[in-house]
């Protein structure tokens, strides 16, 4: 089945995301004999956490002085982006847009950055970061990883480009509320590109860490770190 996307390929390389589970908090009695429905009466109710606007979500990128030596960032290019089709996976296809191909997700609050390493040909760390209610944010974006790593090979069409997509479920890192994180093979014209994409869920805020495998295990904790401000 070929069903055409909806939306568009984002700049960077196919950059995507990752992110699952669900936390909470429990109360805790303050005094012996008390019951959990009193405590949780006394206990105060959790406020949701707060959006960030796009403005500042951009103030929260990773930047060269972050990164340190040897990082150039790229320009952004989005104004000659193509379609995009899905074959061979029917929940990605459902899903369309940008995320089936490893793009950008669908979220209000949104900011993004590319950077080249330049010691090593063809090697680039892209970050993402998106705010919205934790109750779209997390389901969100499970959802895609979820259809994402259901189907271990599949194909998207980008423009008249044909590139085959193969992906691996990878452990996820003991950061955030959640995360998720995975391993994509593209091939094109007989030329593979490995790409590690990692996100993690903090509060409001969803972190999109996306390249060369090396350089996302490298640059992941900062970028969590500084996100969360």
């Amino acid at each position: 089945m070929r069903r055409r996307a909806s939306t568009t390929l984002s700049a960077t390389v196919l950059a995507a995301l990752t992110i699952s589970g669900c936390s909470g908090s429990s109360a805790t009695a303050g005094t012996t004999g008390s019951s959990p429905t009193a405590a949780a009466k006394l206990a105060p109710a959790a406020k949701p956490a707060a959006l960030l606007t796009s403005a500042v979500l951009t103030e929260r990128l990773l930047d060269e002085s972050d990164l340190g030596q040897n990082y150039t960032r790229k320009p952004e290019n989005g104004s000659n982006r193509d379609d995009v089709t899905v074959i061979g996976c029917p929940a990605l296809e459902e899903l369309g847009g940008d995320a089936a191909a490893g793009g950008s997700l669908d979220f209000p609050n949104s900011a993004n950055a590319t950077f080249a390493y330049t010691r090593s040909t063809d090697s680039e760390v892209a970050e993402e970061l998106y705010s919205d209610t934790v109750d779209k944010l997390g389901p969100g974006t499970k959802s895609v990883f979820e259809a994402m790593t259901g189907c271990p090979l599949y194909q998207v069409v980008v423009g008249d480009s044909p590139i085959a997509v193969a992906t691996q479920k990878l452990p996820a890192p003991a950061l955030g509320d959640e995360a998720w994180s995975q391993l994509l093979t593209f091939t094109t014209g007989g030329h593979d590109t490995v790409m590690k994409q990692t996100a993690v869920r903090s509060g409001s805020v969803l972190v999109v860490v996306s390249g060369s495998p090396a350089l996302v295990d490298t640059h992941l904790n900062r970028a969590v770190d500084k996100a969360r401000g």
